[in-house]
């Protein structure tokens, strides 16, 4: 009978409950190629790096990453998440062995009088003496629910695909975490150049200011010449500190990344790279394995797909094996005597027959779960796409724009030049000359911006393409983790 007990569960054991995960088919959202194609004529490189910022070749950028990554609340609070998910694993997982305890116990016990004697012949006279009475336990309970429909192995499977997904949340927040530093930093320094920019043109402004005074003095100038002077000395000192206000913005925003306060957060200048270094979108359909945030949701759809087995696993009986054993005595010298010894043991079935409407209440939203990860999936599918198609846009604007501006400053310069020239002759007014350097002074300032915004293009770039993620890719030190973590939740055949 044992024999055909134990036979009967394992054979039941492979009636796993709810449908396997199928990826769906989001065919239809990829085409062949970018419509923005690539990103740069040069030949990129094969493989983005995970430490992609170290492609542009700074060294304070890369120790801002550095410790970023080290010390940002935020990435330790996703690694912090990632050992519940695991935790959460190892809990379900535990569900596949038997459970132990030991239970001991001591004290005295009295009935009552009136209900012990009520039933009892009159002949039994006073019962007073068995009123009252020690006892002495101990015993071990073994419990064991057999996996009959697969409830345990859907479980452990939704919270590995929830661990995953934490996991590749981890490594999306590490991405953005990266960008975002690349970002203000290139903000930073474009900023400091502007700032370099206007502070050269304050000091042009101020000799003018003296040149047109002096002019005035000796009466070869009129006064508006000088009250004009005055005034783009103004605009000057007005746009530098506008611009020093946006880079301490800039450097506060990086201190907090860093995980820094920002008084005791400082940069160095550093000159901005000429051009961004080429990166590679590839296919579109290559996002689905190398975007982290487009693998969480992924792992977060399986999760949910498990989740639907362990509800439908719930409308079925559980088949529990249960046992006791121990010691049970009314005198302390006789509780350990082999005589005294109790035992219980045998199977256990529980079938649920009328709950209300629960179970099948779980199950529709194990359902409704399922298609809104799908749906979340497929949304965060068509985002991955449209921020590579934003970054590719916006490299190759950027580059056009760039190229613009550096032809109109040189024809700017030039015009600066005649105008001065054509000033001294007296065949220009001065203010022709204001007009003129006012252009050149706009033109240098937008190149400066227009470098910065090549940069950070194409740093959103290699964040839309996923930073160079990949299962191998990842830093070792989380790779490491998660190949054991892996090892610890491998389900029992």
């Amino acid at each position: 009978m044992r024999c055909f007990i134990i036979s009967t569960c394992l054979l039941l054991s492979g009636c796993i409950q709810g449908p396997d995960f199928k990826r769906p088919d989001f065919a239809g959202l990829f085409t062949k190629t970018f419509k923005h194609g690539s990103a740069s004529s040069s030949a990129p490189p094969a493989v983005l790096p995970d430490e992609w910022w170290k492609l542009y070749h700074k060294q304070q950028l890369n120790s801002l990453v550095e410790e970023a990554i080290r010390s940002n609340a935020d990435l330790q609070a996703a690694e912090a998440r990632v050992k519940i998910a695991r935790a959460v694993v190892g809990g379900r997982r535990a569900d596949w062995f038997p459970k132990l305890n030991s239970t001991s116990s001591f004290g005295t016990q009295r009935f009552s009088a009136s209900a012990f004697g009520a039933n009892l012949p009159t002949e039994f006279g006073d019962l007073s003496s068995l009123l009252e009475r020690d006892f002495y336990r101990s015993s071990l309970d073994l419990s064991y629910e057999v996996d009959l429909w697969g409830k345990v192995r859907r479980s452990v499977e939704s919270g590995k695909a929830g661990q995953q997904s934490a996991q590749d949340t981890l490594s999306a927040q590490r991405l953005s975490l990266a960008a975002e530093v690349c970002r203000h930093y290139f903000l930073w320094q474009s900023l400091n150049e502007q700032a370099g920019i206007l502070q050269q043109t304050l000091s042009l402004r101020h000799e003018a200011v003296a040149l047109q005074s002096a002019r005035l003095k000796k009466g070869l100038g009129p006064e508006s010449d000088l009250a004009r002077a005055k005034t783009e000395c103004d605009f000057a000192e007005a746009d530098l500190e506008s611009v020093k206000r946006q880079r301490g913005s800039a450097a506060n925003a990086l201190a907090v990344l860093c995980g820094k306060s920002p008084a005791s957060f400082h940069l160095h200048s550093d000159a901005l790279p000429t051009e961004p270094p080429p990166i590679a979108a590839g296919m579109p359909s290559t996002l689905l394995q190398s975007r982290p945030d487009v693998r969480s949701a992924e792992h977060r759809l399986r999760a949910a797909n498990a989740e639907i087995g362990v509800a439908k696993a719930e409308f079925f009986p559980a088949f529990s094996l249960l046992g006791t054993g121990g010691l049970d005595a009314v005198k302390s010298q006789d509780f350990l005597v082999w005589q005294n010894r109790v035992l219980s043991m045998g199977p256990s079935l529980t079938l649920p027959v009328f709950q209300g409407g629960r179970l099948r209440a779980g199950l529709q939203m194990a359902y409704v779960r399922e298609e809104e990860a799908q749906a979340a999936y497929k949304q965060t599918i068509i985002e991955a796409l449209r921020e590579v198609e934003d970054a590719l846009l916006d490299l190759k604007s950027y580059a056009l724009w760039h190229r613009a501006l550096l032809s109109a400053h040189q024809n700017a310069v030039t015009a600066a030049d005649l105008s001065r020239l054509r000033h001294q002759k007296g065949l220009a007014s001065y203010f022709e000359v204001v007009d003129a350097e006012r252009t050149v002074l706009t033109a240098r300032l937008l190149v400066s911006q227009a470098k910065g915004q090549r940069l950070n293009a194409s740093v959103q770039l290699a964040k839309a393409i996923g930073g160079g993620w990949t299962g191998a890719g990842r830093p070792t030190a989380i790779v490491n983790e998660h190949q054991t973590a892996t090892k610890s939740i491998t389900p029992m055949p």
